[in-house]
């Protein structure tokens, strides 16, 4: 989604918010045909709020027409928490830009000025290596539970007071129904690990666990559950564990 924000004063003039699934969107909607950076001038800021890596981010900052400030900004937390205004914000941005802009994040959640342009999106990456993670172990340490026969509500009310607890307090009545509903989408959790494993790449790391993660993740895309809550990819690690004739026709 793209919109336009500012208080409509004299002195203090509009500002552009992206956020959008892919940094190929982002370029399409800004630079393509008719793109929304053709609009933007002196003194405005493209408040950048997708979750695309800190070399997208540059990528597009450069781009812009002269004058027009960039401020990377993506955030933590799904529908409930954009809906209500309590979302956690990644801000890289000049202290003079993130002065000017912080106005408007404040209404939509909390508010983190992480360090110079660029540092939001990579802030970014850092938490969404632990939520892949953690959604993948809750599903491991299901399908374990499963494979040693103990009772699920007592696996479930045990995790849920373990180191992975907030995604198994988040998750469990998905996992409890077998029904996934999004708030946020499997297809864009798969996107966000594979740009932890490609940021961890260029800065020559190799994050074993992260590529575990995203290989489940992109398991669970290939069953159909790509349009599904990411924490789907619990049914397809359970269904590695569970008996074939206690698993469901359809998991998703």
């Amino acid at each position: 989604m793209t919109f336009v924000c500012g208080t409509g004063t004299a002195i203090a003039p509009w500002h552009c918010i992206t956020m959008l699934a892919t940094p190929e969107a982002v370029h399409e909607v800004l630079f393509g045909p008719s793109g929304l950076a053709e609009t933007l001038g002196p003194g405005q800021i493209l408040i950048e709020m997708s979750t695309i890596g800190p070399e997208a981010f540059r990528s597009v900052a450069v781009r812009l027409p002269d004058g027009v400030g960039a401020v990377d900004a993506p955030v933590r937390g799904s529908v409930p928490a954009a809906t209500s205004g309590r979302l956690d914000i990644f801000v890289g941005a000049t202290n003079d830009d993130f002065e000017r802009v912080r106005p408007i994040l404040e209404s939509l959640g909390d508010v983190r000025h992480i360090g110079a342009p660029g540092s939001g999106a990579s802030m970014k990456l850092v938490v969404n290596a632990t939520l892949g993670a953690a959604i993948v172990a809750f599903g491991e340490a299901l399908a374990l539970a499963t494979s040693l026969r103990l009772d699920r509500t007592a696996v479930l009310d045990v995790l849920a007071d373990s180191p992975i607890g907030p995604s198994v307090r988040a998750k469990r009545a998905n996992v409890e129904a077998r029904r996934y509903p999004p708030s946020f989408k499997l297809r864009h959790a798969t996107k966000d690990m594979r740009l932890v494993i490609e940021a961890a790449e260029a800065a020559g790391l190799d994050l074993k666990e992260a590529r575990a993660a995203c290989a489940w993740l992109d398991e669970a895309v290939r069953h159909g559950a790509a349009d599904l809550d990411y924490s789907a990819v619990v049914a397809t690690i359970l269904s590695s564990a569970e008996p074939c004739n206690a698993r469901p026709a359809d998991p998703f």
